[in-house]
């Protein structure tokens, strides 16, 4: 039976994700809180705001009620921006089950770069099973079913197992991890030693200089 999976947040990594899953034959809901942004996903059965071009699988709909949302789902994804995961979180308070495990696309830290996510996670929805889905990837080429790999890290070692096997496919390599704090640090520090290999190419410095960082 394929899983009734749940991603909350329609930008170019929430939309990639849930293309993947769909395309493994998961039951996949892509959920936005803008009502004109999931009104014209519906029509063009697509998000051409982030992945212009890429038409949704059949098992991928788009959908605007959260609360029902999540009282239908087997499996939660979160994939906001990380200044918008402490929000989300309130919203999803009282509503998820307190069996249900969440997984998270999310990278860097909480508002004000002192928590990381997993402890904003848990501070509001409680203990549970969490898992962190990290890269190094780009939305567009996961989105165009070029060939990726992707880390699993999480609290518990059933649960990164099963995301990884929701993920890996015929493009896609998920490995798990049980080191969900390193994960979550490092997917959040390659975005600042991304800008300085830019910088150092942008100088002229060379590829020795870009190594260095």
């Amino acid at each position: 039976m394929p899983e009734k999976i749940a991603v909350l947040g329609a930008g170019s990594w929430g939309t990639a994700l849930a293309l993947s899953l769909a395309r493994n034959g998961q039951q996949v809901s892509l959920w936005s809180h803008r009502d004109e942004q999931v009104m014209q996903m519906q029509a063009l059965l697509g998000n051409p705001d982030y992945l212009p071009g890429i038409v949704f699988p059949p098992l991928l709909e788009a959908v605007g009620d959260l609360k029902q949302l999540v009282a239908d789902t087997d499996q939660l994804l979160i994939a906001v921006p990380s200044h918008a995961f402490d929000e989300i979180c309130q919203q999803l308070k009282g509503v998820v089950g307190d069996s249900l495990g969440i997984a998270w696309a999310t990278k860097g830290f909480a508002i004000g770069g002192q928590r990381l996510i997993q402890q904003v996670a848990t501070e509001i929805l409680g203990d549970r099973p969490m898992a962190m889905i990290s890269g190094p990837s780009f939305a567009k080429e996961v989105a165009l079913e070029l060939p990726t790999a992707l880390t699993v890290a999480a609290n518990q070692a059933e649960f990164g197992q099963l995301w990884a096997g929701l993920l890996h496919g015929n493009n896609m390599r998920a490995y798990t991890s049980n080191d969900l704090t390193g994960v979550q640090v490092c997917g959040a520090v390659k975005n600042v030693l991304a800008i300085a290999a830019g910088v150092a190419d942008g100088l002229g410095f060379g590829a020795n200089a870009r190594a260095a960082w």
